[in-house]
């Protein structure tokens, strides 16, 4: 397996792959292949940051960090969002996910971004340091449940003194 960036020539068929891939996961709106294409219309894309994982030649595995926002009383903070990840049936419980995921935090952090977001479980998520993201007093608008909206710091100490607001659109 290789984790490399995905390619415009690849968008239909990485719309197609979330699409499959959403279909047989715990929980799907079934939008979420529409939510990759509207990330990457929105300005806040990054294409360094948008992974491929493959085998054989063939998409197992996709993940995007794009860039979000802490909105605090003064300021508003940069920050990324994970989302969303996706991984071929098939392929699930190989550590492709957590490739993925590890690989978009080295690059991150190449890059000098400092805090990353995601709406999940936390029993996946909290093995890279998610957290919930109320415990740093960042709340989510509009409200989803508080255990599913968390943050993880690339680098220690990342969100001292952060407070505010965050909306994933």
């Amino acid at each position: 397996m290789i984790i490399r960036r995905e390619k415009p020539s690849e968008f239909q068929a990485i719309h197609d792959f979330v699409k499959v891939a959403f279909k047989t996961a715990k929980v799907s709106n079934g939008e979420e292949q529409d939510y990759v294409d509207n990330l990457r219309d929105s300005g806040n894309y990054i294409p360094e940051l948008a992974l491929i994982a493959e085998s054989d030649g063939k998409i197992v595995g996709h993940l995007m960090l794009t860039r979000t926002f802490v909105v605090t009383s003064d300021s508003r903070e940069e920050a990324l969002l994970l989302a969303p990840l996706s991984v071929a049936l098939d392929y699930r419980k190989r550590g492709i996910g957590s490739g993925l995921v590890v690989e978009s935090f080295r690059l991150a952090k190449g890059l000098g971004y400092t805090v990353v977001f995601v709406v999940g479980d936390p029993a996946f998520y909290g093995r890279f340091g998610f957290m919930p993201s109320v415990l740093f007093k960042i709340k989510h608008v509009p409200p989803i449940p508080e255990e599913n909206v968390m943050v993880t710091e690339l680098f220690a100490g990342a969100l001292n003194g952060v407070a505010g607001t965050v909306t994933f659109t």
